[in-house]
């Protein structure tokens, strides 16, 4: 579970550090006061996208800490393992985010990818968003949901790598049947473009190694010139050369040392020096000996970097890739030579990878049509206890033709809902009424987080186009889920904040030159306040406040029933 989080500089929030508890947790403010801000702060420490709008104005970076509880988390504990990332029981994430738009990932420390956050943080929670509903219309999202109530996300991902493959292994095939169509004409300039380059007979690296011979040939005068001087200020010219020079000093110093031994350490370093300067004049000499000035091996070396130019821009190439390029149209030819077998060796991969897919897509197929069942029958349940009684949710699975497989199986798959009795089930994206699609919505999302391994569910505003006693029921469905998991819910209800085992309150700060928000764990009055406050707008009367208390007893009674059954 997450059990704190720290956010510096990100948006309007300056500064906050919460502790959470288990249990249903609600936050709630003004609008515009930042209660949506801090959610997206969870998604950031978890690795999803942000950029340099992120951070507050004037600060050079935000930061963002979550701290988790992994003792009911096996898997992401294994993954941490596997990683060599893990630290007992504990988690903790970091996220930096430049005020460039660059950002840092870190867990327990260590530096990582944020693609590595991003996973491990979906094995941490799980964000619903109040715009859910309205990727929900979408058949990808209405699959990826089914999948995953089923627990069939690895057969879909075995699934999909099986078609992967199948279609790698035929494009191969049709590449090949298409070669064959002109496979003499092909043979032939295969055989010919393999022929220049086994006459040119490059060597790996030789074209580098040309290079920086070229350069050294035609810069041999300067080189020699270079050497001959050098030579003569070290050794070679009368009076005063390097070595003459430190001979004397040596005498002198040497001299001295017989009167103060101090100077001692002095003559030595004199001495190695003179040795140096000694090596250096045999190493110059030796390399002036061996500069290579010959006008004939330069002209070798010019036509060889010619050569190898010429074919690596005939093959459009680069000089260096030309050994690359031979082996590939040395595979083409081996190809087309035994095209035959080659052919039938890739026909009978073909159709094992193709018999591989569908037995992978047919098991899909059969288990979405199980979990399916499951699935409406729970949502159909959860309608009834938001205020949809007698409305139906169908799951509509169509098999597609058999010729036209996607890499998602061989299903398509159509959420409908009838949202009275005696209505005709019709698909999510004709239904009308925007308080039933987000109740839709809400109990979509509540029965898919049954099937979830996640502890700690975060619901943002997805209460949003129900009030009254809806408002309750969403609030009691949230309380319950709550029980088994951990639960954060962003709501505008007072409903659905009086069943909260825990309660924040957000608040907009301003000092006339600059805007906070802040963030409050509420006690009993506090808390009284606030519902009231959510009932009764801007003028709060000791009616209200009364209703709001009553509100609150009757949930803190509602939530000890629940815990005693």
């Amino acid at each position: 579970m997450l059990t704190s989080i720290q956010v510096r500089n990100f948006a309007i929030i300056d500064q906050v550090e919460i502790e959470f508890s288990s249990g249903m947790t609600v936050l709630t403010g003004e609008t515009g006061a930042g209660k949506s801000i801090l959610v997206d702060a969870m998604g950031l420490v978890l690795g999803e996208r942000g950029g340099s709008g992120l951070v507050r104005s004037g600060a050079k970076r935000a930061e963002f800490t979550a701290e988790f509880d992994l003792r009911n988390l096996p898997g992401a504990r294994e993954w941490l393992e596997e990683q060599m990332l893990d630290l007992d029981d504990d988690c903790n994430l970091r996220r930096i985010v430049n005020a460039d738009g660059r950002s840092r990932a870190f867990i327990n420390g260590n530096s990582v990818p944020l693609q590595s956050l991003k996973t491990l943080g979906e094995k941490l929670l799980d964000i619903h968003g109040q715009h859910f509903h309205q990727s929900l219309a979408r058949r990808d999202v209405q699959r990826n949901l089914l999948d995953y109530f089923g627990g069939l996300v690895d057969l879909a991902v075995a699934t999909n790598n099986d078609f992967n493959d199948w279609r790698l292994l035929a494009d191969k095939l049709e590449a090949l049947e298409s070669a064959n169509a002109d496979r003499n004409a092909k043979l032939e300039l295969l055989r010919f473009q393999i022929g220049e380059l086994d006459s040119l007979d490059i060597q790996p690296a030789e074209f580098d190694a040309l290079m920086v011979e070229r350069s050294k040939l035609q810069n041999s005068g300067r080189l020699a010139e270079g050497v001959n001087t050098a030579l003569n200020i070290l050794f070679d010219a009368e009076p005063g050369n390097a070595q003459s020079l430190l001979a004397d000093a040596i005498q002198s110093i040497d001299n001295l040392s017989a009167v103060d031994a101090a100077l001692e350490p002095v003559v030595a370093m004199l001495q190695e020096a003179n040795i140096q300067v000694t090596e250096v004049a045999d190493s110059l000499r030796r390399y002036g000996d061996a500069l290579d000035m010959d006008p004939a091996r330069q002209n070798f070396v010019e036509e060889r970097l010619d050569a190898i130019n010429n074919i690596a821009r005939k093959h459009r190439v680069d000089p260096s890739g030309i050994d690359e390029l031979h082996q590939n149209l040395a595979e083409q030819l081996n190809d087309l030579e035994h095209a035959e077998e080659r052919g039938a060796e890739l026909k009978g991969l073909v159709s094992e990878a193709e018999k591989s897919y569908r037995k992978s897509a047919k098991r899909l197929s059969a288990g979405r049509k199980k979990a399916a069942n499951r699935f409406a029958s729970a949502v159909t349940d959860a309608m009834a206890n938001l205020g949809m009684p007698g409305g139906v949710f169908v799951i509509k699975l169509s098999a597609r033709d058999i010729a036209d497989p996607r890499p998602f199986g061989l299903d398509d798959i159509e959420y409908q809902i009838s949202a009275n009795p005696g209505q005709e089930p019709m698909a999510l994206s004709k239904v009308a009424s925007g308080g039933e699609l987000s109740r839709m919505s809400l109990a979509i999302q509540v029965v898919a987080s049954d099937g979830s391994a996640i502890p700690t569910m975060v619901f943002d505003e997805v209460d949003s186009g129900v009030g009254g006693g809806i408002a309750e029921m969403v609030g009691m469905r949230l309380r319950e889920l709550g029980q088994t998991r951990q639960v954060f819910c962003v709501t505008h209800l007072p409903q659905v904040a009086a069943l909260g085992n825990n309660h924040f309150r957000i608040m907009k700060i301003s000092d006339g030159k600059s805007t906070k928000t802040g963030i409050t764990l509420l006690n009993d009055d506090e808390r009284t306040e606030e519902i009231a406050r959510m009932l009764g707008g801007v003028e709060i009367t000791q009616r209200t406040r009364d209703h709001a208390a009553e509100m609150l007893a009757a949930g803190a009674k509602t939530t000890a029933s629940s815990k005693s059954a």
